[in-house]
């Protein structure tokens, strides 16, 4: 158990630092197109350590779906897999978006990071739950395939391409991780709780009066899972029929 903890604290603090490199950059782009381009370029960069480094990673962990239908674990064990991944990666992330938020990472850009960090948080906590749901389903299709297309890989140079195109599309077109937001939206909450960075986004305008923890876990964490689970459960189902069957 604590094995697979660590490891699941590990892919969140993986997955959140390619968030901070994405929003880092990010941050200074006043177009939306090259905005969501740039960070699409770099957070991939998360999914990549997760994989070379044997991280577990919450939403690729979807594709154990396989291993119950074809009776390799059980079904409760695939649901305490699940659970303690997730309480890691969401450790894991957190724990990083409260250093960057409180240990001057946010300064960047004349702390327009600061503000910036904030207003991704804000937009995510806004998604309606059928809106946020079905850009959970989306996102994880693609991760999901980013998994088995870098899994699949016989050397370094091949895992990392695998992993980082269908990384690339889902950032680029806005769909939602749920680990990813366990950063975005923790980094915005604390962002918003630092009396440094306050002064800085009621100057911007910006609204953040939704970012809160009950927020966060009611209109993003909760739907955001639920469509992750939902759209690596469908590509694995979808690639057990397709592949598996015929060979067993």
């Amino acid at each position: 158990m604590w094995r697979l903890l660590w490891l699941g604290v590990a892919a969140g603090i993986f997955i959140g630092l390619g968030a901070v490199t994405a929003s880092t950059a990010a941050q200074a782009v006043s177009n939306i197109g090259m905005q969501r381009l740039v960070s699409g370029a770099l957070f991939p960069i998360g999914l990549c350590m997760v994989v070379l480094l044997g991280a577990e990673l919450f939403t690729g962990n979807a594709l154990m779906v396989t291993a119950a239908m074809r009776g390799k674990i059980t079904w409760p064990a695939l649901l305490r897999n699940w659970g303690i991944v997730y309480i890691g990666n969401l450790l894991g992330a957190v724990l990083l978006a409260y250093l960057m938020a409180n240990f001057g990472q946010l300064d960047i850009g004349a702390q327009g990071l600061a503000v910036y960090s904030a207003r991704v948080a804000a937009a995510k906590v806004s998604l309606t739950w059928l809106k946020a749901f079905v850009l959970g389903i989306f996102c994880n299709l693609l991760v999901c395939a980013a998994i088995y297309m870098g899994m699949s890989a016989k050397d370094t140079a091949g895992k990392i391409l695998g992993s980082y195109l269908p990384i690339l599309a889902f950032v680029t077109s806005g769909f939602e991780h749920c680990v990813a937001d366990m950063y975005y939206v923790p980094a915005g909450i604390f962002a918003r709780g630092n009396p440094e960075y306050a002064q800085v986004l009621l100057a911007s305008g910006l609204d953040v009066s939704g970012l809160t923890w009950g927020g966060f876990v009611l209109h993003t964490l909760i739907p955001i899972s639920l469509g992750n689970i939902a759209g690596g459960v469908l590509l694995g189902i979808l690639m057990y029929y397709a592949h598996a069957v015929k060979k067993e």
